[in-house]
């Protein structure tokens, strides 16, 4: 199978790679980039493990063609924390409220809950379960999970959703 070189813009840096038409999203981010916080599970889109941002909305990237990405803007758990290298609001709060545990999770949980908080800024108890309803936890169990949603929703102002860019690698 040819190979084809593609251009991926992922946390606001642009990578050239070369990938068969067959590769997927995730298998190229975390072989090709190194970027391992994107989880690779199910490979069938049930457990949000892989979950990646593209164009702000959240995507599993094990249900996505490498090649199906190129000319979106992908931003992967390791784009959120800040240019000085402090974390997002939502990676404080599943801290502080302790809702991560074995920590598989938790990166795709943390950008569903960014896609959700980004166009539902003050989201209730409901629109949060909703929104993580593709994400499934095995440890922690879903209460401090959605507590630090909720805190972080009341943490981050909509200048900082829309002015904080995530940085690159």
């Amino acid at each position: 199978m040819a190979e084809k070189k593609i251009k991926l813009k992922v946390n606001r840096r642009t990578f050239t790679v070369s990938v068969k038409p067959t590769d997927i999203l995730v298998d190229v981010l975390r072989d090709r980039l190194g970027l391992t916080g994107t989880k690779k599970s199910c490979g069938q889109g049930d457990c949000g493990a892989c979950t990646v941002l593209m164009d702000g909305k959240a995507v599993n990237s094990c249900l996505m063609l490498a090649v199906d990405a190129q000319g979106q803007e992908i931003t992967t758990i390791e784009g959120l924390e800040g240019e000085d290298g402090t974390l997002h609001p939502l990676q404080e709060a599943f801290v502080e409220n302790a809702a991560i545990q074995c920590g598989f999770c938790t990166p795709g949980m943390i950008l569903s809950a960014k896609s959700l908080l980004d166009e539902i800024p003050h989201p209730t108890e409901e629109e949060v379960r909703q929104a993580l309803s593709g994400n499934l936890c095995r440890c922690t169990g879903y209460a401090k999970i959605v507590q630090a949603v909720l805190d972080a929703s009341g943490k981050m102002g909509a200048s900082e959703r829309s002015s904080k860019k995530p940085r690159g690698d």
